[in-house]
């Protein structure tokens, strides 16, 4: 294998580096969505649809505790993109270990305080009736292993800010392969049944963090760090807060949003509803992968060239990455908009499942050609380190649009009040998200006599 080099960044064409990125990148985003998806097959199928509801009411907060890593790792690759675009490795380390000490030491005292509440916070999310046993014993063993998988997506975003999608890519791979089987012999032989669902969970989670310490301790990375990296910087930690609290805001907003989606659903259609939310959930998360591959080799790229400053290429990677992301999102679009009922065959065979979700995944997918505006729009101003706009845009779709419409939608049209709310608040989102980036472009990334 040719030796990859962070400064690639600044100097391939753009179009060959962002394919260069991204696919690695889509590839493991793809395996990780195919694990979520074949796991909740296997649930679905082995165990019962009420299982595939009870995962779904405890994805919210092992989600959002696993996202403090994630938080941590986009905003210190940010950093280490810039660092080394501008020649300072020794930002980049120590940027790194403090990444390392903050993401441990706040994803510990999380887990703590989640399985301290652990009665309450499953019927807050939705694990009511039916739903709540089986959630709780998912929700216990999974929580064990968050804060290892929290440092296993903390470290994935700084594989990639060195330049190096394809070890990223293998460190989502192993894992979710490892999953799945698991999966087969914790619930299909040995008849762990909720338990065995959540182990082999966990257990994929312990493969991928064993992968990446191996890359940081090969000779593979740029960042060979020491004990001194580890100790807090404010200066750094106050810069990968302020970047990092846009992808944590992010997570937040999708907690709250499963929160309010299974209570309004179990109170308009019980159990079957939140169960089609479940699947439409996996199938948000599954179908947009080269859109979010997309993204993520924007990433890099878009903050490497900002921090040597060269913006030709960064307004190049921009309109680049959006029409590499509405091309595919369109292709993605054509497939669910014909085969709803065929993939929701996949999950589950239960009649009323079988009839409510298809047109919730009509609904929810409507308006899916434009979503990678949206990505590519928030994606930019994390990686240039400009916090505000970034949590703006994050914040837009959710937030301020979809959030307020599934209380408002409903009380004129029920139940289907709910899914129309998803393509409306992406319509407004990439509006917003439009006029951001374009007065972006224009005031900074210019030359001067085009202004």
């Amino acid at each position: 294998m040719a030796k990859v080099s962070s400064q690639d960044l600044g100097q391939e064409p753009i179009g060959k580096l962002l394919i260069r990125q991204a696919v690695p990148a889509s590839i493991g985003i793809l395996v990780m969505s195919l694990n979520i998806l074949v796991d909740t097959i296997f649930v679905g199928n082995w165990i019962g649809p009420t299982a595939i509801a009870a995962i779904n009411v405890v994805l919210p907060v092992s989600f959002f505790i696993a996202a403090l890593g994630m938080a941590i790792g986009v905003g210190g690759s940010s950093i280490i993109s810039r660092a080394l675009g501008s020649d300072n490795p020794k930002k980049a380390c120590k940027t790194f270990g403090n990444q390392i000490t903050l993401t441990s030491i706040i994803t510990v005292i999380f887990v703590i305080f989640g399985l301290w509440y652990i009665n309450d916070l499953i019927p807050a999310f939705g694990g009511k009736g039916d739903i709540f046993e089986p959630a709780k014993v998912y929700y216990r063993i999974v929580l064990y292993g968050v804060p290892i998988l929290a440092l296993c997506m903390m470290g994935n975003t700084v594989i990639r800010a060195e330049g190096k999608p394809k070890f990223a890519m293998y460190a989502m791979m192993f894992p979710s392969i490892g999953n799945l089987l698991l999966d087969v012999l914790f619930i299909k032989v040995f008849d762990f049944g909720m338990a065995g669902a959540a182990w082999a969970t966990t257990g994929s989670y312990i493969l991928c963090f064993l992968f990446i310490l191996w890359f940081f301790l090969s000779k593979n990375s740029e960042l060979k760090i020491n004990f001194s990296h580890l100790g807090l910087d404010l200066p750094i930690v106050k810069e990968i807060g302020s970047l990092g609290f846009v992808t944590l805001a992010r997570q937040a907003i999708v907690s709250v949003t499963y929160l309010l989606m299974n209570n309004i659903l179990f109170d308009l259609g019980g159990e079957t509803s939140v169960t089609a939310y479940a699947i439409v959930g996996r199938m948000l998360m599954f179908a947009l992968f080269p859109v979010y591959g997309i993204t993520q080799g924007f990433l890099p790229i878009a903050g490497f060239n900002y921090g040597a400053e060269k913006y030709k290429r960064v307004r190049e990677t921009i309109m680049t990455a959006i029409k590499y992301g509405i091309l595919l999102a369109a292709i993605i679009f054509v497939f669910l908009m014909v085969f709803p009922e065929t993939i929701t065959k996949l999950f589950t065979q239960d009649a009323e499942v079988l009839k409510e979700t298809p047109p919730a995944m009509r609904w929810v997918f409507a308006a899916t050609p434009i979503i990678a505006i949206q990505l590519i729009g928030a994606a930019y101003f994390q990686a240039i380190g400009k916090a505000t706009p970034a949590l703006l845009l994050t914040l837009a779709r959710q937030g301020f649009f979809f959030i307020p419409l599934i209380f408002i939608l409903p009380k004129f049209y029920g139940e289907l009040g709910v899914w129309m709310a998803f393509p409306i608040s992406d319509v407004l989102a990439t509006i917003v998200t439009v006029f951001f980036l374009h007065r972006e472009v224009k005031l900074n990334l210019l030359p001067k006599e085009i202004k």
